[in-house]
């Protein structure tokens, strides 16, 4: 976490625990201040007093208003408590408050031996025991200001204790399913996001880009300039908190370099003579709504969105990393595939390196630091690394026969299909680390993106360009 990103955080955290002290505190309407005091670590002496709030959040006593006093008040109490405390906290959510197992294997007997006239009533009655309390009691905190970025941020939490606590597991499935519900895609508003842009959004802008990092204020405004589109997808209980959001470039040509993109001092193009709408970073802002797909209703919306504005736009594609690519060629050099080199290849690579075979050859050339900046090692390189490269995204499957690269999987369930691979496209310390440098251009064609889902989703079928097989 960047120090940008933890003072949002933290800002956003102080802002909620005001909000909700007033609604905990008898100035709200509370006969009774609902304020719980817990230590940071959460020890065991003060488990019950916990699960005594969550019961009473539980048992709606009080009416409307008691019932939102206690929320916050148990709100609160979470944020003051440590990353221990915290998970403390939520397997006690996950582990006590759950379905009443004796009440499902009773409603179950009961559905098993109903008369057919009963069926439907002994239905909902097993489907109500099967509902855990603690979905009641998350819910409670969607009425509260800022109690949706609240839960986005708790799973977020979630996520980042699974792999220690797997009895969270329910909890957070439990809290999933009721954000993909809440973050329907037609809940939605897609904003562009401008200089004149809330200085808040701007700010989480810089902070949130996963792609390629924003350094300084200068540098945004050159994203944000008049040949430059930004889109955003927003919630209507999040007003000022991006979820998901595209950068585009509006260009002569397909790009096929990440620096000119990003130049503070590349001069303007007029937009209205661009032809291609150039997609260079996609960013999922909420760590904790990962796993809910809206970036492919994002991605259809703007380009819907751009041949609107600027009919000249013949062409719709992305500048993409390959972040996996590199993992994978070092795994496959660490086994020695005898296969993953052609017998020219290896000529070349010996002539290059003074080494030999398909293990020693590559690995001694990519581990030469700047191999790409010689001249004689770069064109050994670039056909080999490029069908590689092309081999992978094509060819690499992971779990479900899904692209092994996850960019490349994401955009091909969008309908893109694979258009052409640009060597040294992103030469950074980055880029060097994922892919050898190399990225792709996915290219969206609205006649076909339905199609190219059908067959990918259905099929595991990567749909490419001509020039882009040939090099497989």
């Amino acid at each position: 976490m960047t120090e940008q990103t933890k003072g949002i955080l933290d800002r956003t955290i102080a802002n909620i625990k005001k909000a909700w002290l007033d609604i905990a505190t008898p100035s709200y309407g509370s006969k009774v201040s609902e304020t719980v005091e817990l230590t940071p670590s959460l020890p065991d002496n003060e488990i019950e007093k916990l699960k005594a709030q969550m019961k009473a959040c539980l048992s709606g006593l009080g009416g409307e208003v008691s019932a939102r006093s206690r929320a916050a008040a148990l709100g609160r109490a979470y944020l003051s408590l440590d990353q221990e405390g915290r998970k403390r906290f939520l397997s006690v959510l996950a582990n006590e408050f759950g379905p009443d197992r004796e009440k499902v294997d009773a409603a179950a007997a009961a559905l098993l031996s109903a008369s057919p006239d009963k069926r439907l009533l002994k239905e909902r009655e097993l489907h109500s025991v099967l509902e855990a309390p603690r979905i009641k009691l998350l819910t409670q905190f969607n009425d509260l200001p800022e109690g949706v970025k609240f839960l986005v941020d708790m799973r977020a939490e979630l996520l980042g204790f699974l792999r220690e606590a797997p009895s969270l597991k329910p909890l957070e499935t439990d809290l999933k399913n009721l954000l993909t519900r809440w973050f329907d895609v037609g809940f939605l508003e897609l904003r562009r996001i401008t200089w004149e842009s809330p200085a808040t959004v701007l700010e989480k802008l810089i902070a949130y880009e996963a792609v390629h990092a924003i350094k300084s204020w200068d540098d945004l405004k050159n994203r944000l300039d008049s040949d430059r589109r930004c889109f955003a997808y927003f919630h209507p209980r999040m007003p000022e908190e991006p979820l998901i959001f595209v950068e585009v470039a509006l260009v002569a040509g397909m790009s096929g370099h990440i620096k000119p993109l990003l130049d503070e001092n590349a001069p303007v193009m007029d937009p209205e003579k661009a032809n291609t709408a150039i997609f260079y970073s996609i960013s999922n802002a909420q760590k904790g709504l990962a796993g809910i797909s809206f970036g492919n209703f994002l991605i259809k919306r703007v380009v819907g969105q751009l041949s609107r504005d600027f009919p000249n736009l013949k062409t719709f594609a992305t500048l993409s990393p390959i972040p996996g690519f590199r993992k994978w060629l070092d795994g496959r050099l660490s086994e020695g595939e005898p296969k993953l080199l052609l017998p020219p290849e290896r000529k070349i690579l010996k002539a290059v390196t003074g080494s030999t075979g398909s293990k020693g050859g590559l690995k001694a050339a990519l581990a030469q630091p700047l191999w790409f900046e010689d001249e004689k090692m770069e064109g050994a390189l670039k056909p080999i690394l490029t069908r590689l490269c092309a081999r992978y995204l094509m060819n690499e499957k992971g779990r479900g026969g899904r692209a092994l690269d996850p960019v490349a999987h994401f955009h091909l369930t969008n309908g893109a299909r694979m258009e052409r691979l640009n060597w040294l496209g992103d030469p950074t310390e980055n880029g060097l680390r994922q892919s050898v440098g190399m990225m792709i251009n996915y290219r969206y064609q609205l006649k076909d993106i339905e199609n190219n889902h059908e067959v990918y989703t259905g099929k595991g079928e990567v749909k490419t360009s001509s020039s882009f097989k040939s090099i497989a």
